[in-house]
């Protein structure tokens, strides 16, 4: 199936993005955000706030092991973290649905830049401050009769299009 080994994918060239979750309470949903940051190639992912860290039974559930193999790292204030990526050449991007965000079908990548992606809380989403201070927002369209989806969920639409992006040229 062409995958790597756990060997072999911590020396793999990774594409220049991270995902920043921003008080993820669901040890599940940062499971899986591990196991789809494995699956493209994700730089690093960044745990704010209240959300977990490994080691931990309920993230290993989803993740399969893919928390060994992707960076990681905790930091407490999530507002500190997007100010840092910034400050180290990072385009922030909170996943929200705020005036003026941008589709993610319209989102264009440059493949010079180095992104990072905040996803926030299953129920309050991206911290306000949060938004605030990052590049901008991008919306994933939505057409039935809920306005938001799962965090890891919404994490998968946005990161395959960004791969896609990235690896494709749309």
């Amino acid at each position: 199936m062409n995958r790597h080994s756990f060997e072999t994918y911590k020396t793999v060239s990774k594409l220049p993005y991270a995902i920043v979750l921003d008080n993820v309470r669901s040890a599940n949903n940062i499971g899986s955000v591990f196991r789809t940051s494995d699956a493209f190639l994700v730089d690093k992912v960044i745990l704010c706030g209240i959300s977990c860290t490994p080691p931990n039974t309920d993230i290993h559930k989803t993740a399969l092991g893919s928390e060994d193999a992707v960076e990681w790292h905790y930091q407490a204030d999530c507002f500190e973290a997007v100010k840092q990526l910034k400050e180290q050449g990072y385009l922030v991007y909170a996943i929200e649905q705020v005036e003026g965000s941008i589709s993610l079908e319209n989102f264009s990548i440059d493949a010079t830049q180095k992104y990072a992606f905040v996803f926030g809380n299953e129920v309050k989403g991206v911290a306000q401050n949060v938004v605030d201070i990052c590049t901008g927002s991008i919306e994933i369209p939505q057409f039935g009769t809920k306005h938001s989806l799962n965090i890891s969920v919404s994490m998968g639409v946005v990161i395959w299009d960004i791969f896609k992006k990235m690896q494709y040229g749309f």
